[in-house]
C-alpha cells in the first residue's frame, strides 16, 4: 500500500504528542513579536529581521505538523518531529551555552521531559507504522 494513502491510526497518547510538539511552534513567535527581548537580547526594544524569520520558520513547520496530523501520514509526521527533535538538542544547550536560562534544572528538566522523550516515543510509534508489513504492502 502507498504510504500517502495509508491512515494511520493514532492513539489518544499520540495526539498529546503532536500537540506538545506543534504548540511550541505557533507560541515561540508570538511571545517573540510580543517581546522584543526574546530573541533581540536584554537591550532589544523593537522586533527585529531575526524574530520575523523565526515567526515565519516556526508558522511553517506549525501549518506542517496539523495538515500532516489532519492528514494522519505517519512519514510527514516522522519527519516533522525527527526535524523538531534536531532543532531541540541544539536550542536547549544554546540557552545553557549562552547563560540565558534562568533555572538551569528546570530547563534541563522541560527540555527532556516535555521534549526529547515524546518525541523518541513518537518516532518509534511512526517508524513501526511505517515499516509495518500493512504499511509497506
Amino acid at each position: 500500500m502507498n504510504q500517502l494513502v495509508h491512515k494511520c491510526q493514532m492513539p489518544w497518547w499520540l495526539t498529546v504528542i503532536i500537540v506538545i510538539e506543534t504548540l511550541p511552534m505557533f507560541l515561540g513567535p508570538i511571545f517573540a513579536l510580543n517581546n522584543p527581548a526574546f530573541l533581540g537580547g536584554p537591550e532589544a526594544t523593537e522586533v527585529g529581521f531575526a524574530t520575523w524569520l523565526y515567526t515565519a520558520r516556526n508558522f511553517a513547520v506549525g501549518i506542517a505538523f496539523v495538515v500532516a496530523y489532519l492528514l494522519r501520514s505517519a512519514p510527514m509526521l516522522f519527519i516533522l518531529i525527527l526535524i523538531r527533535l534536531l532543532t531541540d538538542l541544539v536550542d536547549g544547550p544554546a540557552v545553557l551555552l549562552f547563560g540565558m536560562a534562568s533555572n538551569e534544572i528546570r530547563l534541563i528538566a522541560i527540555f527532556v521531559i516535555g521534549y526529547y522523550i515524546p518525541a523518541l516515543i513518537a518516532l518509534r510509534f511512526f517508524w513501526k507504522q511505517m515499516t509495518s508489513p500493512i504499511a509497506t504492502e
